[in-house]
C-alpha cells in the first residue's frame, strides 16, 4: 500500500492544548480549572474532529466526482469501540494529545476513560463491519458505512445474585456525544403499510405512515492515507411528533404516540422477535436504514437532478450486504427505479443485480432469515409484489437452465407463505462470499449448494480480517513497540505481512524473553483493569485462559465449563494431584440473546461454578473462574493482550469464520480449537505444531449425524464427563437444587445437537499437552511469537483488498 501524507500537518502539543482550551471555553462553557475529565474528553474530541473535517470534506468531494467506484457497506451493526484514541492515532495526534492534556493538569488515561463506548453493535458481525470501514479508509477507498444509530444498543449485561443474566438499557447517549454529527438537512422519508393500487396502468404504493430518517455522520479516518470516509447512521423521528389537541385534552400519552412509534425503530439493536410485534419492529428497522441509504446514495451522486440517468448508478457505487439484515434493499432499489424513476423491469433488474453483493455469515439454516410473507405484505405491500415477480423470474430462469421442478421448489425465494432472504440475496446480487475458506466451501457444498450448482461464478471467498490499528497498536502498545523494535520499522501497522520479519527472532532467546515480559506486563495490567472495573482479584501468576464470544450452543461454552467442572472435581477427589496442577484463571465473556433460554442458563451455570470454585480453599491458587459482565471492545482491548490460551472450540462446520481467533493469535495467545471457520487457515499459517487441535472434523461430524448420535453413550464412557454432569445435575452449583439446570442436563444427555459430549474426551485429553508446554516458558513463548509473526494474513486490509479485486472491482482514490 502506498502511504499518502495527510494534507493538514499535525499541530504542536502547545497548539493542541490551546485548541482544547478553546473548545472548553466556547463549547463546554468552562475554564480549564473548572473542567472535569469528561469536559476535556469532549473538548479534545471536538478538536480532533476539527482536524479531520477538512480531509473529510476533501474526500467527500473527490468521492462525489465518481473517479472510482464507491463502496457502501450495509450492516445492521457497527461495533466501533471508543473513538478518541483511534482518531488520535489516525490523525497523527497521539503524542500531542498526551502532552497537551498533561499540560492542562490531567492524565491522558483519565480523559480516554471518560468516553462511553458506543452501543452500535454486539458481536463479530458488527466488529467486522467496523474493521472494514477502518481498512477502506486506510486503503484510500471511498466508502460509506450505512446502518442505524441505536439509542440503547443491544443491552447492558449484569448478573443477579443467582448468576442469571439481567438485561438493562445501555444509556450510551445519556451524555454529550461529540463524534456523531446530526445532519437534519439531509433527512429521508421512509414509509410503511398501506396498499398498492392501479393508477393509469401503473402500480402505485399508497403508504399508511412514514417516518423521518435523520443521518448521524461519524468520520472514519484512514491511517496515513489522507482519506476520511463516512459512517452514516440513521435515527428515526416522527414527522408530527406532538399532538397538541390531545395534550390539551389531558391525553398525554396519546399526544406523543407518533413520536414513540417512530423512535422505537432506532432504539434497540435486535429487538426480541419471538412475538409478531417484535418481528414487525425488526423488519421496520431493516427497511428503514436501507431505504434511507439507497435514497441518500442517489442524492449524493446525482445532486439536484430530478430525473438522473441511473443506468450509471452501479458504476458509481456498489452495496455490500453484511448478512441478510439489509437484503430488503434489493426489492427496494427495484421499487425506487421502477416506481420513482420510471425504468422498465429489465433495466431496473440489470442495475440492481450489478449494484448488490452478499456476504453470508452462517452455515446454520435457522440463521438464514425467513420472513412471513404476510408480514412483508402488511408493512411493505409493494415490495411483496416485486419479490413475487423476482421469484417467478428466478423460477423461469432455473427452468431454462434445466433444473428439475423439485429443486426449483427447494430454491424458491417466495413460497407463498414466506420470503427467504438469503435466496433473494444470492439471486439478486452479483457475488456471494463466505468469510473463511472452509465456510465458503461448505456454503457451496451444503447450505447454498443448489445455487452454487446453478450459478457457480457467483460464489467466492473472502477470509475475514481485523484491523491492526485498533487490535495491536492501540490494544497492545507494549507488543507494538516490541514488534517495531524487532522489525526496525513501524510500517507493519499498515502492512501486516511485514510481521513475517519476526519469524527469525523466534530463535533468539533474548527476544523471546522480551516477548514473554510483554505478556506478563499485559497480565499485570489486566489484573488492575479487572480490579477497577469488576472488583475482582486475579492471580497474575496463573495461566490466563480465555473464552470470549457470543453465547450460542454451537460455540460450546458448555464444553469449556464442563471441562472446568471436571478439573475442579479431580482436584477435590484426588484423581488429579493438587501439587501437579498448573494454576489457571479461566475467563468467560459473552452476551446471550434475551429470549435464548439455554444460552442464558449456561451463563447462570458458569457464574455459579465460579462462585463455588472461587470460594473453595481446596483449589485456591490452582483454579479460578470469572465471567466478566458486558463483554465489549474496551474489555477485549484489555483482555486479549493478556491472554495466553484462547478457546476456539465450536463444533466443526458451524462457525463461519471468527475474528476473535485472529485477534488472539495476533496478540500472542496460543489457540486450542477445532477445525472450524478460520481456525483452519490460522493453523495452516501459524503451523500445526503451534496450535492445539482437538475434536471431530466436518466429515466426522456429518457422519455421526447420519449414523445417529447418542450423547448418553459418551456420558457413560468417560468418567470425567459423567462426574461433571452429575455434579451439575446433583445441585453442587445450585445450592442443592437438583432442578435448577435440569433443562440443560436433559439437552446434553438426549439431544446435544452440537456434540459437546462427543468432543469432550478429546478436549480434556489435550489439556495435558497444553500444560506440559506451559511449564517450559521459553518454548511456549517461542510458539506464541510465531503465532504473531505468521498471522499477518488476517489483517482487514488484506480482506478489503480481496473484496476490491474479486467482488467490488474498484480501488483507491487518486
Amino acid at each position: 500500500m502506498t502511504e499518502i501524507t495527510a494534507p493538514k500537518s499535525p499541530v504542536t502539543a502547545e497548539q493542541f492544548a490551546d485548541e482544547i482550551r478553546e473548545q472548553l471555553k466556547y463549547s463546554q462553557g468552562v475554564t480549564v480549572e473548572q473542567a472535569t475529565a469528561a469536559d476535556v474528553y469532549v473538548a479534545a474530541s471536538k478538536a480532533v474532529r476539527n482536524h479531520l473535517q477538512d480531509v473529510w470534506m476533501d474526500t467527500q468531494a473527490r468521492t462525489a466526482k465518481g473517479e472510482t467506484k464507491t463502496v457502501a457497506y450495509f450492516s445492521a451493526e457497527f461495533l466501533m469501540g471508543k473513538q478518541l484514541e483511534n482518531a488520535l492515532l489516525n490523525a497523527g495526534l497521539t503524542d500531542q494529545f498526551d502532552k497537551a492534556v498533561e499540560a492542562l493538569g490531567f492524565e491522558p488515561k483519565d480523559i480516554v476513560d471518560a468516553e462511553y463506548e458506543p452501543g452500535l453493535g454486539n458481536g463479530g458481525l458488527g466488529r467486522l463491519a467496523a474493521c472494514y470501514v477502518d481498512s477502506l479508509a486506510s486503503l484510500g477507498v471511498p466508502a460509506f458505512g450505512y446502518g442505524i444509530q441505536y439509542r440503547y444498543g443491544i443491552f447492558k449485561q449484569t448478573f443477579d445474585e443467582n448468576g442469571k443474566q439481567v438485561e438493562t438499557p445501555d444509556y450510551w447517549l445519556k451524555n454529550e456525544e461529540p463524534w456523531g454529527h446530526i445532519d437534519y438537512n439531509r433527512d429521508q422519508k421512509v414509509s410503511f403499510g398501506g396498499e398498492v393500487v392501479e393508477e393509469n396502468g401503473k402500480r402505485v404504493w399508497k403508504p399508511a405512515w412514514s417516518v423521518r430518517a435523520i443521518p448521524v455522520d461519524y468520520l472514519v479516518p484512514g491511517y496515513k492515507s489522507g482519506n476520511v470516509n463516512t459512517l452514516r447512521l440513521w435515527t428515526a423521528r416522527a414527522y408530527d411528533e406532538f399532538d397538541l389537541l390531545a395534550f390539551n385534552r389531558s391525553e398525554y400519552m396519546e399526544a406523543v404516540k407518533p413520536q414513540v412509534a417512530a423512535e422505537n425503530i432506532s432504539k434497540i439493536l435486535y429487538p426480541e422477535d419471538s412475538t409478531k410485534v417484535g418481528k414487525e419492529l425488526r423488519l421496520e428497522q431493516q427497511y428503514f436504514f436501507v431505504s434511507a441509504s439507497l435514497h441518500d446514495a442517489i442524492r449524493f451522486f446525482y445532486p439536484g437532478e430530478d430525473k438522473p440517468d441511473l443506468t450509471t448508478f452501479a458504476d458509481k457505487i456498489c452495496f455490500q450486504l453484511n448478512d441478510t439484515h439489509p437484503v430488503i434493499g434489493i426489492p427496494e432499489l427495484m421499487r425506487i427505479l421502477i416506481d420513482e424513476y420510471d425504468y422498465d423491469w429489465d433495466t431496473a433488474w440489470s442495475i440492481t443485480t450489478k449494484a448488490f453483493n452478499y456476504t453470508c455469515h452462517t452455515l446454520l439454516p435457522e440463521a438464514l432469515e425467513v420472513w412471513p410473507a404476510s408480514l412483508i405484505g402488511e408493512l411493505l405491500p409493494r415490495h411483496l409484489e416485486i419479490i413475487e415477480k423476482i421469484s417467478d423470474q428466478f423460477k423461469a430462469e432455473l427452468k431454462g437452465k434445466g433444473v428439475d421442478d423439485a429443486t426449483i421448489n427447494d430454491m424458491a425465494i417466495y413460497t407463498g407463505d414466506a420470503v427467504r432472504m438469503a435466496y433473494l440475496a444470492t439471486y439478486g446480487g452479483s457475488y456471494v462470499n463466505g468469510v473463511a475458506a472452509l465456510h465458503s466451501q461448505l456454503l457451496k457444498d451444503m447450505t447454498l449448494k443448489n445455487f452454487s450448482d446453478a450459478y457457480p461464478s457467483k460464489f467466492t471467498n473472502v477470509t475475514n480480517g481485523v484491523t491492526p490499528r485498533r487490535f495491536i497498536k492501540l490494544a497492545n502498545p507494549r507488543l507494538s513497540d516490541l514488534i517495531t523494535e524487532g522489525l526496525g520499522t513501524d510500517k507493519w501497522i499498515s502492512d501486516l505481512d511485514l510481521l513475517e520479519g519476526l519469524e527469525p527472532l523466534a530463535n533468539d532467546d533474548e527476544f523471546v524473553k522480551k516477548f514473554a515480559a510483554v505478556k506478563q506486563a499485559n497480565k499485570h495490567a489486566f489484573v488492575g483493569f479487572a480490579k477497577d472495573h469488576y472488583g475482582i482479584d486475579i492471580d497474575e501468576n496463573t495461566m490466563f485462559n480465555t473464552m470470549c464470544k457470543r453465547l450460542h450452543e454451537y460455540k460450546r461454552q458448555s464444553l469449556k465449563i464442563l471441562a472446568v467442572i471436571s478439573r475442579y472435581a479431580g482436584i477435590k477427589n484426588g484423581t488429579i494431584n493438587a501439587d501437579d496442577v498448573l494454576p489457571r484463571t479461566v475467563f468467560f465473556g459473552a452476551k446471550a440473546a434475551p429470549g435464548y433460554y439455554l444460552a442464558k442458563m449456561t451463563i447462570q451455570l458458569i457464574n455459579n461454578v465460579a462462585r463455588v470454585v472461587n470460594n473453595d480453599p481446596d483449589v485456591k491458587g490452582k483454579l479460578a473462574v470469572h465471567f466478566l459482565p458486558n463483554y465489549n471492545i474496551e474489555m477485549a482491548q484489555n483482555l486479549i493482550p493478556a491472554t495466553e490460551l484462547d478457546e476456539q472450540i465450536s463444533q466443526a462446520g458451524k462457525e463461519a469464520s471468527g475474528t476473535g481467533n485472529m485477534k488472539f493469535a495476533l496478540n500472542g495467545a496460543l489457540t486450542v480449537g477445532t477445525l472450524d471457520g478460520a481456525n483452519v487457515e490460522i493453523r495452516e499459517r501459524v503451523g500445526a505444531e503451534n496450535f492445539f487441535l482437538f475434536g471431530m472434523n466436518v466429515d466426522e461430524v456429518e457422519s455421526l449425524y447420519a449414523t445417529g448420535y447418542d450423547p448418553a453413550k459418551y456420558y457413560e464412557s468417560d468418567p470425567r464427563l459423567k462426574q461433571a454432569i452429575d455434579l451439575v445435575a446433583g445441585g453442587t452449583f445450585s445450592e442443592g437444587d437438583r432442578n435448577a439446570y435440569a433443562p440443560l442436563v436433559a439437552d446434553w444427555l438426549t439431544k446435544d445437537w452440537f456434540m459437546t459430549l462427543a468432543d469432550f474426551s478429546s478436549y480434556a485429553n489435550i489439556q495435558a499437552q497444553i500444560e506440559e508446554l506451559y511449564t517450559h516458558p521459553l518454548d511456549w513463548n517461542r510458539k506464541a511469537l510465531l503465532n504473531v509473526a505468521r498471522s499477518g494474513f488476517f489483517s482487514s486490509d488484506r480482506a478489503i483488498e480481496d473484496y476490491l479485486k474479486d467482488i467490488w472491482h474498484t480501488g483507491p482514490l487518486a
